[in-house]
Order: structure tokens, then C-alpha cells, then sequence
């Protein structure tokens, strides 16, 4: 005898954590087919350890068999149980009658014949088979309600989406996001009690109580939350971090493959279709030949056989299978209503889209995603069987929750100890922490207190926390590649306390608006494409707010100086433009700047130095390196600016200078380097505050014996050109502190270097020289060391010389 869960287990779906798919009909189906089943398998077994039919002939004959009826047989007197229905009064004189039995003459073999013949012949197909017909058809309705757990395009997702459910389900890092949330919300409520019960205090205690009420919740305020005990929300340790990391990928994935698609809906369609088809088919079928299930059966059997032709049969178990027959076609009813209402529900509802808004409510989280076709299908399915599935689902949907997870994983990697060891001093003598690639920002980078420069590098979707109020050094923030976002309180603090931006971005759209509203800013740094594709103009924002701006730097490819730049004309000192070699044409903003005193003006494209500079009075510094300048001309106009004190021309085309240069009396710098000059104008030499000037990389064959008059000069540099020898006027500059000449033709050096009393360093290697004067020794600060040159030719200076060298 097979056992009814054999059959259940063959039909059914053997994952038990398949039934979060299964709602509440389902469910109650199945129980009504074990049900059935039970039936079938009851009947079944009757039919095949008892006897079926038991069969007497009849001893009337008749040309007309249809004359001799053996249903009187059934209507005989109804058998009564003496217990039931015992007379109240016993018959005083009963009559009584001897019985004797009659005799058919027939024999065992015959009788066993007759009831199999007759049971084949004489029995009504459905009485016969109904036991195997309700094994069949519950095996059927089986299949069909678990068919889509079977079947390749739909078993696949459903085993990935349940699998995925249940370890959501189970996450650590559910519990613990939907603790954080109900957290912020109970403290949210808590504020607005408060805030209520202030409007009811009178205005002499409003003051008071106000003040503890700036923050929204616990988080913002750090004193209040060491105050105030917290719920205590389960930390995550790094492989259950990952963990929750690997959900967050996979519920991303199957979102994207699900969602594509409504397979499972219509596949749960079609079965619950062929479902109410299947109940109907055997709700008409069954009512009509359940009455054929008859207890006396008329028989005929060929007389040759035993002498009678007509045989009434009595089928043994046609009773009972007659209530099964209508106890099955009741359950087979409750069943076809179940499914009907499947059907109702089905297209009733719009279960292709799926939404959190009731979550979204709940748990204070609002960018959960609404979701569609088969993803919205199974989360419908799912909420059947318990709304908390979607709810803690719902969670690995949202992105802050996911933000939430990597932050939690970030700071559990990145310490304040192991922060604190990656602290270096940038080029401003400031410490620095510089971040790379991260996922995001560690908040242990806020219990750095002595951290003074914040350097972000191609960090995404970066919030800088109101944490950041614990950063009392903080004086500049760098962010390459690394668009951030501010809380109110961080926006606040830095306000006050940065010095310093640099921002480097790929869009104007990634530039902070948040930028433009530092007001104690002294440098911006921009660096970036800052023209719109429209327009190459720059399309900033007013820099009206930016009160304290001191530098500004662009590094972009501008059409023109942005008319923004304006807005900061009265307190801005130094403009820097790296224009990435397109050409810089409209310079009308410059003019505006009155009280400007550095220009760098980098590769610009420019041929000629633009007439606005010679406007602005108060330049002191100007810069035009890497541009397309062959010839300066124009630069008697500088003479206006009459504090220019540094003038750079280097990394241009020019090739010559005009004697007018002359004219820029307050000059103490000059940068010529990589032009293509061949001689320097006597009267450059003329500016007697020059300090410093670079000749180096140029075509210059001789020198004006006039550089005597530089009696100020403490850096010459005139390496890598075709000198040949050097005036002796050169050495009578007594402040010369550093010489540069290497590169060059020279033959010789004048022993007249000894007069050269503040040098320190001599450079003249790559030349012709075949020794050095020994007069190198007596300049009292040059020390071996300063003196480049080949290694051989300090050999050949004499012992003393070199020791003497050595010593300083």
C-alpha cells in the first residue's frame, strides 16, 4: 500500500520555502487535494482487498428479460437494529414459520465467474473507476498548482527570488536599518511634543527650552546623544557587512532581470485557468453519473453457462462509494470557488506594479523604488503570506539604506587610527588626509580633530555630514572628481571656518551650488569645463557671496574671462587662467578688476599681451607662460602698472626684446626662458631692481657687458644657449647669489668669480671648460657641493681648494 504522502510529495513542490508564495487559497487547496487524495487512495484500496460483487441467479426466465426488474431486492423491508426500534409491547401469540434455503445447483467456480463477468458487464463504468478517477484528477489539480515551480522558464527565478527573500528576511543589516529609522522617527515625534509644549510656555522660558531644539534628531546633535541613553541597535561585523553587500548586488540584479518580463504572472494565470476548467469539467461529469453507483445490479449471463440467464448483483461497495462520490463533488466545489476567487483576485487587482508607499510610511525610508510585472507578482504573492517579507524586502530596494550598509562597512575598515597614520603635510604646511577611490567617506575621518586640509579623490555620491562641526582645524577641502553634498550643520561650520576650495569636476553640472555661499573663503580653485555646450562662455554663478575671496584660479578652456569674476573685483588679489591652449579672447572683465595684483594669464593662446592688463594699476605680478607670443611691443604699456615687479614671459615664441623695456623701472623679476631671443637689448640692464632673470633656453650667442649694472641681481640664469664667453662686467654683481650657465660653448671661466662674494651655487656643466680657476675657492659661501660641473674638472682643482670647499 503506498502512503498518501508519496502521492503529495510526487505532486507537490518539495521546498518548503516555497510557501511564501502560496497565500491563503493555495494553501487551502492544497488541504482539500490531500483531502480528495485520501478519498481516491481510501476507495482505491477497498476496491482492490474486498470483494467487489456478489451475484444470485434468478430462477424466473422470460423472452423479455427486461420483465424480471431485481430492484425489489433493494426496496425488500429495511433492516432495523432491535435496540432502535424494539416494539413497547411484545405480540402474545407470534406466528412462526420454518424457512429452508433453495438450491441452485451451482458451484463455487461458477459463482466466481458470474461476479466477474457481471461486474465488467453489468456495472456502470463510473461506479467502477471512481475511486482511480479521484486519484487522478487531484493528481492533476496538484500538478497544475505547482506547475510554475517546475517549469525551466519560471522555477529559476521563483528558487533566485525566494532564496533572495529569505536571507533579506534574515539580514542582520534589516533589523538594524529599520531600528535606525524608527529611531530617527520616535525622536522626531519626541521634537515636535516639544516643540508644542513651547508654544504653550510663556516668552520668558521660549528662550530657554529653544535651544534644545536646533537639532532634528540625535545623530545631528553629538551632546545629546551621549546624554540620552539609545536603543541598542545590533552592530555588524565585517562578514555580515559583506554579506548584506552581496544582497544589496543581487536584489539590483534581479530587479533588472525580473522586471523585464511578466512570465510568472501569466503562467500563474494559465494554471489557475486550467484549474476552474478542470472543476467544472468534473463538477458536470460527477453530478450527472454519481447517480449510476447502483447497490443491485441486473445482470445477464448466457444460460449455456449455468443454466440462468439473469443474475441480480449486488455491488458491495457501491453505498460507500456513493457518499464518498458526493463528499468528493462538495470538496471539488470548494475547490472550483477557491480557484474562481484566484481568478478574481488576479484580475482585479493590478499586481503588475508593486507599491512601497505603505512602507515608505512606515519606515520613514522614501526613496524605495515601486516595482512591476513579475518582480511586482511575487512581492503581491509574498504579502499574502506576511506583509513583513515585502517591508524587510524593501529595505535592500533603497539606495540610502545601501549608502547606510557601505558607510557602516567603510568606517569598520577605516579607523581614526589607521586615518590617522595616512596624516602628511601638503604644500601649504597643512596636514593632510588624502582619500582615494573610496566607496564613500568614512565618518571616523570626523575624530581627527587636528586634520587641516580634507583631500576627496573620485569618491562618489559624497554627504558631508554635520560631523564635520568636530573639525575645529579644518582650514581646506580639495574634491577631485568628487561630487559632494553638504547637511545644513556641516554647510554652517564650513561657512565659517574654510579657507580654501579646490574643486575638480567633468561637468558644470557637478559643480556645488554650495560653493558660491563660503563666505570667510580666501581661494577658489576651479578645474573643470565651465562653458556650457551652447555657449563657450563661462556660465558661473554670481560670486557675490564670496566676500573674503582672495585667489582665483580656472583651469578650463574659457572663450573669456567669466563675467562673474567681477562680482569679487574689490577684494580680489590674485587671478590665475590655465586655458588648456585655446585662446582667451574677450579679457573686458580684467578691467574691472582694479584691485588685482597677480595675473596668470596660461596657455591662452594669446599672440599679443591683452591692452586690459595695462589697466590695472595696482598688478604687481604677471604671468603669460605657454602662449603664442613672438613679440612684446606692446610692453611699454606696462609701464602704467607701476607696481609690476615680476614679469613672465617664458615658454612663448618671442625673439626679440624692444629696448623700451627698459621703462618698467619697478621691475625685479624676469622670466624670458624658452623663447627663441639671440640677443638681449642693452638697456634691458637699465632695470636696476632686477633680482632675478632667467635667459635659460634661448639662442643668445653673447651677453651685453651693461648686466654690470645689476647690482641688485641674485639669479641669473642663461643655461642651454650658444655663449661662447661671459663679460667680465657680469662678476662685478657683488648679490649674486646663484649662476646658472650650464649648457652653453664657454671655454673658460674668469678667475674674476672670486669677487662674487653671497654665491652659492655655480652651475657649469655642459660646457667646454677644460679646468676651473682656483679662484673658485675664494668665494667664502660656495661650497663643493654648489658647484655643478664634471666630475673630472673638480678633480683638477688643486687639493687645498677643494678641501677648503668641503669644509663650508
Amino acid at each position: 500500500m503506498i502512503p498518501v504522502t508519496e502521492f503529495r510529495n510526487f505532486a507537490t513542490e518539495h521546498n518548503p520555502q516555497f510557501r511564501v508564495l502560496k497565500p491563503w487559497w493555495d494553501v487551502f487547496s492544497e488541504y482539500l487535494c490531500i483531502a480528495m487524495l485520501m478519498i481516491g487512495v481510501f476507495g482505491c484500496t477497498l476496491q482492490l482487498t474486498q470483494e467487489k460483487i456478489s451475484c444470485l441467479p434468478s430462477h424466473f426466465s422470460s423472452p423479455t428479460p427486461e420483465a424480471i426488474d431485481c430492484s425489489h431486492i433493494s426496496r425488500y423491508a429495511e433492516n432495523e437494529t432491535w435496540e432502535q426500534h424494539a416494539p413497547a409491547v411484545q405480540p402474545l401469540n407470534p406466528v412462526l414459520h420454518e424457512v429452508h434455503g433453495r438450491k441452485n445447483n451451482l458451484d463455487i467456480h461458477q459463482y466466481v465467474f458470474v461476479n466477474h463477468y457481471c461486474y465488467e458487464r453489468a456495472v456502470h463504468w463510473y461506479g467502477k473507476y471512481f475511486p482511480y478517477l479521484v486519484v487522478i484528477h487531484t493528481m492533476i489539480f496538484m500538478v497544475t498548482s505547482s506547475f510554475w515551480f517546475k517549469f525551466p522558464g519560471t522555477s529559476s527565478k521563483i528558487e533566485l527570488f525566494v532564496t533572495i527573500l529569505g536571507k533579506c528576511f534574515d539580514s542582520p543589516w534589516t533589523t538594524r536599518a529599520l531600528s535606525e529609522v524608527s529611531e530617527e522617527r520616535g525622536e522626531e515625534k519626541l521634537v515636535t511634543l516639544r516643540r508644542s509644549t513651547i508654544l504653550r510656555r510663556s516668552l520668558s522660558e521660549e528662550e530657554e527650552v529653544v535651544g534644545l531644539l536646533r537639532s532634528s534628531s540625535v545623530k545631528s546633535n553629538p551632546e545629546k546623544k551621549n546624554r540620552e541613553p539609545q536603543p541598542t541597535v545590533s552592530l555588524l561585523d565585517n562578514k555580515e557587512g559583506e554579506q548584506a553587500k552581496a544582497l544589496f548586488e543581487k536584489v539590483k540584479k534581479f530587479r533588472t532581470h525580473v522586471e523585464e518580463a511578466d512570465l510568472l504572472y501569466l503562467m500563474y494565470v494559465l494554471q489557475t485557468s486550467l484549474k476552474v476548467f478542470q472543476f467544472l469539467l468534473i463538477t458536470v461529469y460527477s453530478a450527472a453519473l454519481v447517480s449510476n453507483i447502483s447497490i443491485v445490479v441486473r445482470c445477464y449471463v448466457p444460460p449455456e453457462l449455468t443454466g440462468f440467464d439473469i443474475y441480480c448483483c449486488n455491488h458491495n461497495k457501491a453505498h460507500l462509494f456513493s457518499k464518498l462520490a458526493y463528499t468528493y463533488i462538495c470538496f471539488v466545489g470548494v475547490y472550483g470557488l477557491l480557484c474562481i476567487y484566484s481568478l478574481y483576485w488576479l484580475f482585479h487587482r493590478p499586481l503588475k506594479e508593486f507599491s512601497f508607499e505603505h512602507v515608505r510610511l512606515e519606515t520613514g525610508i522614501n526613496d524605495i523604488p515601486d516595482v512591476k510585472n513579475d518582480f511586482a507578482f511575487l512581492l503581491h504573492l509574498s504579502d499574502q503570506y506576511d506583509a513583513l517579507y515585502s517591508k524587510r524586502f524593501a529595505v535592500f530596494l533603497s539606495e540610502v539604506s545601501e549608502s547606510r550598509l557601505r558607510q557602516v562597512n567603510l568606517n569598520y575598515e577605516w579607523t581614526a587610527k589607521k586615518l590617522r597614520a595616512r596624516l602628511a603635510k601638503n604644500h601649504a604646511e597643512r596636514l593632510e588626509l588624502h582619500l582615494l577611490l573610496l566607496p564613500g567617506l568614512p565618518d571616523t575621518v570626523f575624530e581627527l580633530p587636528e586634520l587641516e586640509s580634507l583631500k576627496l579623490e573620485q569618491i562618489p555620491n559624497v554627504t558631508i555630514p554635520s560631523g564635520v562641526v568636530q573639525l575645529a582645524a579644518i582650514r581646506e577641502l580639495a574634491l577631485v572628481h568628487c561630487p559632494a553634498k553638504l547637511q545644513l550643520a556641516a554647510l554652517t561650520h564650513l561657512k565659517e571656518h574654510l579657507k580654501v576650495l579646490r574643486l575638480t569636476f567633468e561637468s558644470l553640472e557637478l559643480l556645488p551650488t554650495w560653493a558660491y555661499t563660503l563666505q570667510n573663503l580666501e581661494e577658489l580653485h576651479l578645474s573643470g569645463p565651465l562653458a556650457n555646450d551652447a555657449s563657450r562662455g563661462a556660465t558661473l554663478e554670481s560670486l557675490r557671496e564670496l566676500g573674503a575671496l582672495r585667489v582665483l584660479t580656472f583651469r578650463s578652456a574659457l572663450a573669456k574671462v567669466p563675467p562673474s569674476v567681477a562680482d569679487v573685483a574689490a577684494q580680489l588679489q590674485r587671478l590665475a587662467v590655465y586655458n588648456e591652449g585655446c585662446r582667451l579672447q574677450a579679457f573686458s572683465s580684467l578691467k574691472k578688476l582694479a584691485g588685482l595684483t597677480s595675473l596668470e594669464l596660461v596657455a591662452c593662446g594669446l599672440e599679443r599681451i591683452p591692452s586690459a592688463v595695462f589697466s590695472l594699476a595696482s598688478l604687481q605680478e604677471l604671468d603669460l607662460r605657454d602662449n603664442k607670443l613672438t613679440t612684446v611691443e606692446e610692453i611699454l604699456s606696462l609701464q602704467h602698472c607701476r607696481r609690476l615687479t615680476t614679469l613672465r614671459l617664458w615658454h612663448n615664441a618671442i625673439t626679440y626684446l624692444p629696448e623700451h623695456v627698459s621703462k618698467l623701472v619697478a621691475l625685479e623679476t624676469l622670466d624670458v626662458s624658452w623663447n627663441k631671443l639671440h640677443k638681449m637689448p642693452s638697456r634691458l640692464f637699465h632695470c636696476t631692481k632686477l633680482r632675478h632673470l632667467d635667459l635659460s633656453h634661448n639662442k643668445l650667442a653673447s651677453l651685453p657687458p651693461e648686466v654690470g649694472i645689476l647690482q641688485a641681481l641674485q639669479f641669473f640664469s642663461a643655461a642651454f644657449n650658444s655663449l661662447e664667453s661671459l663679460p667680465e662686467e657680469l662678476f662685478s654683481c657683488k648679490r649674486l647669489k646663484t649662476l646658472a650657465l650650464g649648457n652653453n660653448a664657454l671655454l673658460s671661466l674668469s678667475p674674476r668669480v672670486a669677487f662674487l662674494p653671497q654665491l652659492v651655487r655655480l652651475e657649469l656643466k655642459g660646457n667646454r671648460l677644460d679646468a676651473l680657476p682656483p679662484e673658485v675657492g675664494d668665494c667664502p659661501l660656495l661650497k663643493l657641493s654648489g658647484v655643478v660641473v664634471e666630475e673630472d674638472l673638480l678633480e683638477l682643482l688643486p687639493p687645498d681648494v677643494r678641501a677648503r670647499m668641503s669644509k663650508r
